[in-house]
């Protein structure tokens, strides 16, 4: 497939692989955290760390939106959703995240709730049209990938003068939290995790650009490789940050030249300023509560805010005691560290939200990785 194969071909994965080996320096580790859950996806579907020297290590980050919703939203969407006459609209992966007392979107729709899977903010703005006598109410999550749609799904009910529109919006910010993880004393307290280096996601870059992360290269010293999607995507990168730490420089490189432009996309960054403002604190699970992390509504669109249209308390709700996906989320483990992965908690009954979305690390460690591991102590033990 065009622009697809050219980037998954196994002999340039193995030229790769072998000048990593070659320029990796023996006398020392090398920890690298891809911060994207599509990266963290690739790195387990294609058995990328397979072909890595034992002294190159990637920690999966926290780069998934799904993952990184802390309880009491998802409880908040709940209640929003058994409220009377209000229609829920939800992607797909948010409903089987489990909140409190094991309930979920999808076990509230079970109970009689109106939620309703979406694809896009335009498919919850035509159900609104649809249903002039029901508020229909859009859970909105996502890094700065899926905000911009957001943004348009508002100015276009603003547009229409729908009145029974709102968004109950949940979008985070990458930088502020990839600053969180290399400076927060809240998350250092759960363990510390040696950083090298960052793989900057690819898709949020193609809307911010690169510029961003200048920031982390420049005060903490970390290099940051923006990288696609494709295993030779991300395995350039690793080579691209190895070369750096070996030369001692901490700088912003692009491998997803042929998308990412330094400036981003500066008309799908006007709509979001359109639209949305910071808040002040946004909670995290895994990192907490993190300033500055998180977009709320404009006053100007206040109409068309779920938080200004109903009451919604704020709720913070702690992690099922057995689940490990807080420390998983910031690097300090991993899902084999968890008792319950893999037996308790699995993709069909996930009691942590990286088991829900298919990528979050658990989930992809689960399809991917756990079975070749065993595989693998099985050769090793015969």
């Amino acid at each position: 497939m065009k622009y697809i194969d050219e980037f998954r071909a196994g002999d340039l994965a193995q030229q790769i692989s072998a000048k990593i080996a070659c320029e990796t320096n023996p006398r020392r580790h090398y920890h690298f955290m891809e911060f994207c859950g599509g990266h963290t996806h690739a790195i387990s579907r294609f058995g990328i760390a397979d072909l890595l020297p034992a002294n190159v290590r990637m920690i999966h980050g926290p780069g998934c939106p799904v993952c990184v919703l802390p309880i009491g939203r998802v409880q908040n969407a709940i209640q929003l959703a058994q409220t009377p006459d209000v229609i829920l609209c939800s992607y797909g992966d948010m409903l089987r995240i489990p909140a409190s007392n094991g309930m979920s979107l999808l076990k509230a729709k079970a109970h009689g709730a109106d939620i309703r899977m979406v694809y896009s903010s335009t498919d919850a703005l035509k159900i609104a049209q649809e249903n002039p006598h029901r508020q229909v109410v859009f859970f909105a999550i996502g890094f700065e990938t899926t905000t911009p749609p957001t943004a348009v799904a508002i100015q276009q009910a603003k547009t229409l003068d729908l009145k029974n529109f709102s968004v109950f919006c949940n979008h985070v910010l990458t930088p502020s939290a990839i600053s969180h993880i290399l400076q927060s004393p809240e998350v250092r307290e759960f363990g510390l995790v040696p950083l090298d280096g960052f793989i900057g996601p690819a898709h949020v870059s193609v809307v911010i650009g690169s510029q961003p992360y200048e920031y982390f290269a420049e005060e903490f010293q970390k290099p940051v490789v923006i990288a696609g999607f494709e295993p030779l995507d991300v395995m350039q990168a690793i080579l691209m940050l190895i070369r750096q730490i070996n030369t001692g420089r901490a700088e912003v490189e692009n491998e997803f030249t042929r998308t990412v432009l330094p400036a981003g996309n500066i008309k799908a960054q006007a709509l979001v300023a359109d639209v949305f403002e910071l808040r002040r604190t946004f909670e995290w699970r895994g990192l907490g509560w993190v300033p500055y992390s998180a977009l709320k509504i404009k006053s100007h669109y206040a109409d068309f805010d779920a938080e200004q249209r109903f009451v919604i308390s704020a709720l913070s709700i702690a992690d099922n005691k057995a689940c490990e996906c807080g420390a998983i989320l910031r690097g300090v483990k991993r899902p084999q560290d968890c008792k319950i992965f893999g037996t308790v908690c699995t993709p069909e009954n996930p009691v942590g939200s990286c088991m829900v979305s298919a990528e979050g690390t658990c989930a992809a460690h689960y399809r991917y990785g756990r079975f070749r591991e065993r595989n693998n102590v099985a050769i090793k033990e015969n």
